[in-house]
């Protein structure tokens, strides 16, 4: 995907929303609009006993905001199982009561909207719309789409899709940015999330946020949108940063990222990418539209073999978390910005005191582990490794000239004191905010210092545990906010300011 987009319209924000009673649709639609939302999309199939003569009116005539009408049927995902006749009829009241916008299936809008546009000369938009199971159609297949749904007679067109993997987005972002009429097209699910992020970018006519207390899987809240990602700054030209792992939804990173990028006015935005497949990813996101990636969990290992060059940091430890894109000639380069960032945070805590020489126990030999290890060596540090998979912590520990026991065994350890502890694996990160690596807790006051990798929550289980009994403790939150300021300088060519990063995070974290 290239540069080569051009933004046609504004696009706007909507706020679906599917009250049960009308009382509670008035209700939504008063919070809808003080959370930031353009547009109302009403959802009539959800009303409990919908009487369209009596329901409607009331509902026109509390709008806050201009309303899209939609009145679902289960044949096309929604809840309506009655008459189709009255269903139909009910659309034709709201175009008579003048509704902003009504939405139609692509399988009944023909000879619906041909019949509107004659008996109601209003100011009513008729959006046309299809919902696509199974894999996303090819560019050219929604194109012939699109050019069917046009000759209905409609103002707009929605598409809707559920894609199955990260790349299909790619064919939902080239519909909005060559169709020559508004359109509405997006993914369903946690996959397809970057389609309502991204949707200003490419020019589509509006974007889904949810309102608060009404979360909708796979689309971003209203105020993530307004605040967190700010669609009203968005342009063809906005170069789109992101978190490559899987899972994805537990990233700060564009908490952090994004308020930074605006500050130092740097047109960019940094978005959760899920991805399930790393070769394919990189093969459809391609374009200079896509210049540098942040690397999570559990590809930081794996991503290697996918770039053009990588670091010698990067290449010693095995591991890269950070890709740039080379403006010159395109290829990706890898670096690590974790090692220094987790050694740093280790130091300034023990205040000058030198890991050189201390035992340094460390839980977990994948990406996180390794760029710990790197660092630890780097520090004269002798190095103990325990991960689920002795086969890759032998594998490291002969790197970094260390030793390597079974997960098994950390329970049973009994540290020397003064000794470094640290967590490198995903144990305790949120959602699953109870879980620890299994050390013992007697073991745990013998510790100089604990480390744990994990920000999310900031203050782990673990952490809270180890300072009960005595030790130092370093959040993962240290060594993120670290790694950011690094991986912001690489991205953008400019120094991150710092002081602005360590504020955002001590207010959002």
């Amino acid at each position: 995907m290239g540069s080569t987009w051009i933004l046609k319209n504004p696009t706007m924000i909507c706020a679906p929303l599917m009250g049960e009673t009308v009382e509670q649709m008035v209700k939504e639609m008063k919070q809808a609009k003080a959370e930031g939302s353009h547009l109302l999309e009403i959802r009539l199939d959800h009303i409990t006993n919908f009487h369209p003569h009596h329901h409607l009116p009331a509902i026109l005539d509390n709008k806050p905001l201009p309303l899209i009408i939609l009145y679902r049927p289960k044949w096309d995902g929604g809840l309506y199982e009655g008459d189709e006749h009255s269903r139909l009829q009910a659309l034709r009241l709201a175009a008579e009561l003048g509704a902003d916008y009504i939405d139609f299936e692509l399988k009944v809008a023909s000879h619906l909207i041909r019949e509107l546009k004659i008996n109601y000369q209003s100011a009513t938009k008729f959006i046309v719309s299809c919902h696509i199971t199974g894999t996303t159609p090819s560019d050219e297949e929604l194109a012939n789409l699109a050019a069917t749904m046009r000759a209905t007679g409609a103002d707009i067109l929605k598409v809707v899709v559920n894609v199955t993997d990260i790349t299909e987005i790619a064919r939902i972002f080239h519909l909005l940015s060559h169709c020559q009429m508004p359109v509405i097209a997006y993914s369903v699910g946690e996959r397809g999330l970057i389609s309502q992020l991204l949707c200003p970018k490419f020019g589509g006519f509006l974007a889904y946020g949810s309102i608060e207390g009404h979360s909708i899987p796979g689309m971003p809240s209203l105020y993530s949108v307004k605040h967190t990602y700010k669609h009203d700054l968005m342009n063809s030209e906005t170069k789109v940063f992101g978190l490559v792992s899987k899972p994805v939804s537990h990233s700060k990173g564009p908490i952090l990222h994004n308020p930074t990028l605006r500050h130092e006015n740097f047109n960019g935005v940094y978005v959760p990418l899920f991805v399930d497949n790393l070769k394919e990813f990189f093969s459809t996101y391609s374009g200079s539209d896509f210049p540098g990636f942040s690397v999570g969990i559990p590809y930081k290992e794996a991503v290697v073999e996918f770039c053009d060059e990588v670091h010698p940091l990067a290449e010693s430890i095995g591991a890269v978390n950070t890709i740039i894109r080379r403006p010159c000639d395109g290829k990706l380069i890898g670096y690590n910005t974790d090692c220094e960032a987790a050694i740093i945070s280790i130091e300034d805590a023990l205040k000058g005191t030198l890991i050189s020489g201390k035992l340094f126990v460390l839980v977990g030999a994948g990406g996180a582990g390794r760029a710990l290890a790197f660092g630890a060596k780097s520090r004269g540090a002798r190095i103990l490794i325990f991960d689920i998979d002795f086969e890759r912590a032998k594998s490291l520990a002969s790197a970094v000239l260390g030793e390597a026991r079974t997960f098994e065994q950390v329970i049973n350890f009994q540290p020397e004191k003064g000794a470094i502890l640290a967590n490198a694996t995903p144990l305790g990160m949120h959602p699953y905010t109870d879980q620890r690596i299994p050390v013992d807790q007697e073991t745990l006051g013998d510790y100089e210092l604990v480390f744990d990798a994990v920000y999310t929550p900031r203050k782990t289980r673990l952490l809270k545990e180890a300072e009960a009994a005595g030790a130092i403790t370093v959040s993962g939150v240290e060594m993120f906010l670290r790694q950011a300021v690094s991986q912001f300088n690489l991205f953008t060519g400019q120094q991150a300011p710092e002081e602005l990063m360590r504020e955002i995070i001590g207010s959002q974290f």
